[in-house]
């Protein structure tokens, strides 16, 4: 049971953003994909939901299906969910809206009101604006709306894009402790993100992506104790 990036070239073009990349999520695990701006992240989001066009070569499983000989739609029903850097919620709808949208998988019909539930108790601050108009919310209650409505497909895996971007930081430590509780309910997480002292915190395993291939990878805590990691990502 994973979801197993191998060799994995793409690109935009005759651009190639991605070159024989591989990497591996497990159920409760949280791994963090680092680099700098360029490097990639984004885009290995992107080749794994099937909103990149030009994956060159490579392959995609999530628990033994192939992802690549499906549609994106079809990938969310296979388990697979990601929350976009910029959240890209639907400003005129309601926080009950955009939940909803996100419940849209088959697979989540039967268990709607449980992960309603289980969303609106690690998100509590959702529960008071459900009539309120996304578009209206404060940034970190928009980027809890993005989190949750991504939850309510029932993913196996959540891909999280830059969730801290833009965030205060007390927001940014209840959006990374909500994180670890999503691990621990058994899905795992792909986590691209910026504040690397943040992500290494809570990550179980890490890859460092540079000129777009995996330049390093190890445990969470050897990549933070990593001298070169420290000076490149942690200011040390």
């Amino acid at each position: 049971m994973s979801l197993e990036i191998k060799n994995l070239t793409a690109g935009y073009g005759d651009i190639v953003v991605l070159r024989d990349v591989s990497f591996t999520v497990t159920p409760n695990q949280i791994v963090s994909l680092l680099g700098a701006n360029g490097s990639g992240k984004t885009t290995s989001l992107n080749a794994i939901c099937g909103l990149l066009a030009d994956v060159k070569s490579g392959s995609v499983f999530l628990d033994g299906i192939d992802l690549r000989s499906i549609a994106p739609h079809e990938r969310v029903e296979a388990g697979l969910s990601h929350v976009p850097q910029g959240r890209h919620l639907f400003g005129f709808m309601s926080v009950r809206e955009n939940l909803a949208m996100g419940a849209y998988a088959k697979r989540s019909h039967t268990k709607y009101s449980d992960n309603l539930d289980w969303v609106l108790t690690i998100f509590p601050k959702l529960k008071e604006r459900m009539s309120q108009n996304a578009g209206t919310l404060s940034g970190g209650e928009q980027q809890m709306c993005a989190i949750a409505r991504g939850l309510m497909s029932q993913p196996k895996y959540l891909l999280l894009d830059e969730p801290s971007l833009g965030l205060a930081p007390i927001v940014v430590r209840t959006v990374m402790s909500v994180i670890k509780t999503i691990a621990e309910r058994n899905i795992g997480v792909l986590l691209v993100e910026q504040n690397v002292a943040q992500a290494l915190k809570i990550a179980k395993y890490a890859y460092v992506l540079e000129h777009s291939k995996i330049a390093l990878e190890g445990s969470a805590e050897e990549l933070a104790g990593n001298d070169r990691v420290r000076k490149a990502y942690l200011g040390l």
